[in-house]
């Protein structure tokens, strides 16, 4: 899955590394709010586990931000009695760009966790909890809208595509953060009679327990509020959307556009518009079933990938990075079948965009 290996001389794809046999693998799964890390045994019994902060290289650096990892991978390696570790997998949230993955794989190198580290974008472990385990499906497209947005796709001949992903910048819309600051600046100017009225004016305030926007505005710009909470904001807008406010709506359509867009962007580029493929979708955003984002995220696939099979990823992220360390050791089938039981895989009902009326896989969080 074109991952990036830590380890002098390897391939950077899974299963070729070379280590079939050693006791253990890691799985990271690092994204910007918190961080989960698994010790799986080559049998696919989950050995030990921890939770850590978010893991934030721009904010902080690389240095910094991989020391704080380093704690969380400690306290998993502890829980499962430190066992010798043979193959690493880190999905990391802000490996973005190809410089950035050397960069944080030679990094996760210098810590020794195992023989072998192989470093990808956060958005690869979603595609593979996606994907089956018996490589009936060898292509795919995923989807992750949590706290930002990115897409990555992989085609049968081992072909990727995924964006910069880097934010405005790049051409980035939404998120939860991206959707929480848009209801912000439309709830502003519904309140100080620039913009067009909207619920969001005396919602987003309420939820705080403050009086009003301008309330809202002063204790986020003086710090008396904390900026970090805005995210809670998200269920607010999609709550506000739900009772039928006009601007709400429209920022989850637009959400919902966006995702297909990017679906549809990747699909094209790697020649699977006209092709039966899984387009997965995972994060905090999409996972909560949000009626009008989903029929229309499954509208606007079947209007452009009417082959396309959409399910809700809503195992945890670091079950896509432990299946991927599964495969870097060449386990068997049923260790892969061992570690979806252990995070309760539901049953899952892909669906077609055709039936946009159809809600789509199990929704566990």
């Amino acid at each position: 899955m074109a991952l990036t290996s830590g380890a002098p001389g390897t391939a950077g794809t899974p299963g070729t590394a070379g280590v079939q046999g050693t006791g253990a693998c890691l799985a990271v799964d690092a994204g910007n709010s918190k961080t989960d890390v698994a010790v799986v045994a080559a049998d696919g019994r989950l050995l030990g586990a921890a939770r850590g902060g978010g893991f934030q290289p721009p904010r902080v650096g690389v240095g910094p931000a991989v020391t704080a990892l380093a704690g969380t991978v400690r306290r998993a390696l502890e829980a499962a009695g430190s066992p010798a570790v043979g193959h690493v997998t880190a999905c990391l949230a802000n490996a973005d760009l190809p410089r950035e993955e050397r960069e944080l794989a030679a990094a996760l190198r210098e810590r020794e966790w195992g023989r072998v580290t192989e470093v990808a974008n956060d958005t690869f472990a979603i595609l593979r909890a996606g994907l089956p385990d018996d490589g009936s499906a060898r292509q795919g497209v995923a989807v992750v809208c949590g706290a930002g947005i990115n897409c990555v796709g992989l085609a049968a001949d081992g072909r990727t595509h995924r964006f910069p992903a880097v934010g405005r910048l790049s051409g980035d819309w939404g998120g939860g953060g991206g959707l929480a600051a848009e209801a912000l600046w439309h709830a502003a100017r519904a309140a100080d009679g620039r913009g067009e009225p909207t619920a969001l004016a005396a919602a987003l305030p309420a939820h705080f327990g403050l009086p009003s926007m301008y309330a809202l505005i002063e204790a986020l710009h003086l710090g008396d509020l904390d900026e970090s909470r805005c995210h809670e904001l998200t269920p607010v807008l999609f709550a506000v959307a739900a009772d039928g406010d006009p601007v709400a709506r429209g920022l989850v359509d637009r959400q919902a556009d966006e995702i297909v867009a990017l679906a549809r962007v990747t699909l094209d580029r790697l020649g699977l518009l006209g092709e039966p493929v899984p387009v997965l979708l995972g994060g905090s955003v999409v996972a909560a079933l949000h009626p009008q984002l989903h029929r229309r995220i499954v509208g606007g696939l079947g209007a452009c990938a009417p082959h396309a099979a959409v399910s809700v990823i809503t195992e945890p992220p670091v079950l896509g990075a432990a299946l991927l360390a599964l495969d870097g050791l060449g386990a068997p089938a049923s260790a892969h079948r061992a570690l979806r039981r252990h995070y309760g895989r539901p049953g899952r009902r892909p669906e077609h965009p055709g039936r946009a009326g159809a809600r789509g896989g199990a929704a566990t969080a």
